[in-house]
Order: structure tokens, then sequence, then C-alpha cells
């Protein structure tokens, strides 16, 4: 006889953990010197050379907020125009890849903040437009049985990074 594996259960303290974790996070990394919170809204956070993060508000209502976090590659320095055309091919070649894998390069999650209750929840990320709390396993998506969970936790190891590491342009005086 075959054995079944048990069917994968929420853990919903963790979850709601994580959610209050990232709620914090994000309350602090889109803290404004005025308190006034307006749409469009957006920070960026340059973590090095090669990576940034911008966070940018979506909607504002009473008791709750919609952002988005995307991962960019910070704008490149212009290079001298000898350069440009001796790599004028391979910069071709390379930008017609990269339009093709632009979402894979700029992962985005999007995230609605609850006031009420100081949770922060990931709604939906890259290619998943709506993130369900389980998914059987084997699935014609591959999604894990916790990818609510892992893309959660995941959104605070950015959020983390963006805090430790991360500098912004910050008008003192408007």
């Amino acid at each position: 006889m075959a054995k079944q594996s048990k069917k994968y259960h929420p853990r919903l303290s963790t979850l709601m953990n994580l959610c209050e974790i990232n709620y914090m996070l994000l309350v602090r990394l889109l803290a404004c010197n005025n308190n006034e919170e307006v749409v469009g809204d957006e920070r960026n956070f340059l973590i090095s050379d090669f990576l940034s993060y911008s966070i940018k508000r979506l909607e504002i209502t009473r008791y709750t907020s919609l952002v988005s976090i995307c991962q960019e590659l910070p704008n490149a320095k212009k290079k001298n125009v000898k350069q440009e055309k001796v790599r004028g091919k391979i910069n071709s070649a390379k930008n017609e890849v990269e339009s093709q894998f632009s979402h894979l390069l700029h992962p985005k999650m999007t995230i609605r903040l609850y006031h009420d209750a100081r949770m922060a929840e990931v709604i939906s990320n890259q290619d998943i437009r709506q993130v369900k709390p389980r998914y059987d396993y084997p699935n014609s998506q591959m999604h894990l049985p916790d990818e609510k969970e892992q893309i959660n936790l995941f959104l605070k190891e950015w959020l983390q990074l963006c805090l430790k590491l991360g500098q912004v342009n910050l008008s003192l005086f408007e």
C-alpha cells in the first residue's frame, strides 16, 4: 500500500507574525517628516551599485494602504560615445534579451497594509495575481504548498535589507 502524505495546513500564527513584522518594517521605511501620506509617493533605496528597491504608495484609504515594492537596477552611468559604438551590436543583443526577461530581472510585489490590525500582507507577487493561503502540491504552476508564507518571508528579507543597507535621498526642508 502506498503511504499518503499529509495535507499541508497553513500555520496561521506564523503567517500573522510575519505580517505584523512586515507592517512594522514598512511603516519605518515609508515614514515621512510631515505625516502626510500621498498616493504616488515613492521612496528609492540604493543598496549597491547593482541593486536598488523602489517602494511606491498606490492607494490610501481610511483603514488600508496599498504599496508596491520593486527590485531595480540603479541608473547606469553614461559611457563615452566610442565605447558605445564599439559595443553597439553587443548592447543591442543584450537589450533585446533584457526586454524579454525584464519581469524576471525586476521582481515586484504588491502589499496591502491593514492599519487597524497593524499587518502587511503580500497580495500579488511577480506572476501570481492573487496569492492563495495554500496550494495543492504538485500543481501546474509549481507553487509550494506554503507559497504565501514564503512570499511574506521574502518580503521581510527585502525590507530588512532596505533598513540595514539602503541609502535614500530625503529632502529635509520642503
